[in-house]
């Protein structure tokens, strides 16, 4: 049996393998691979942080869980001379709580929170749009990591060899003794 393709399906086969072949190689490069904007629209490579103890958060400033902001950058202050970083990343996937542009997110986050660790610009944490990243964060992870983002707030810890060792869901917050026992083993 011959298959004949046009040349419009040809294109489209093309482009799927070229996809295909993308994603597999930023996972196999794990979480160092990646490369998103900052809050100020400047590429930011999360290679940067090598070396560093790491909370990736997916952000919200108008959902219940955005007191924890100030949690955030109070835990941030504590152990940043440590080696930690907490990366925030702005996402409107939840009842449409993150509605803003990148200069009012950090406006807000600043002015109300006094954020200071790294903040990026708005992605998707779900979808069709997911953001390469947390397409990492929710399938290439393993057990106990991986799986669908529920809810604004979810938090990745992130050894200093880059691999994602812990998820805290959203109702755990960030100076939880449950979190800060995780991130002060990571520092050891």
């Amino acid at each position: 049996m011959k298959v004949s393709l046009s040349g419009v399906a040809r294109k489209y086969l093309v482009i799927g393998v070229i996809l295909m072949m993308t994603t597999s190689l930023i996972a196999g490069s794990g979480l160092y691979g990646f490369t998103l904007n900052s809050i100020d629209g400047k590429p930011a490579p999360l290679a940067d942080y090598k070396g560093k103890v790491i909370l990736l958060v997916n952000v919200a400033s108008q959902c219940g869980y955005t007191p924890q902001y100030s949690a955030l950058e109070a835990t941030y202050e504590k152990y940043k001379g440590q080696g930690f970083v907490i990366l925030g990343f702005p996402a409107n996937n939840f009842g449409a709580q993150e509605p803003g542009t990148n200069e009012e997110i950090k406006t807000f986050c600043t002015r109300k929170y006094n954020v200071t660790f790294p903040m990026y610009a708005k992605i998707s944490v779900k979808g069709a749009d997911q953001a390469l990243l947390y397409g990492y964060l929710t399938k290439e992870t393993g057990a106990g990591i991986s799986g669908d983002i529920k809810w604004n707030f979810t938090k990745f810890l992130v050894d200093r060899k880059g691999n994602v060792v812990q998820r805290f869901e959203p109702a755990v917050t960030p100076d939880s003794k449950e979190v800060t026992e995780a991130i002060e083993k990571q520092l050891k």
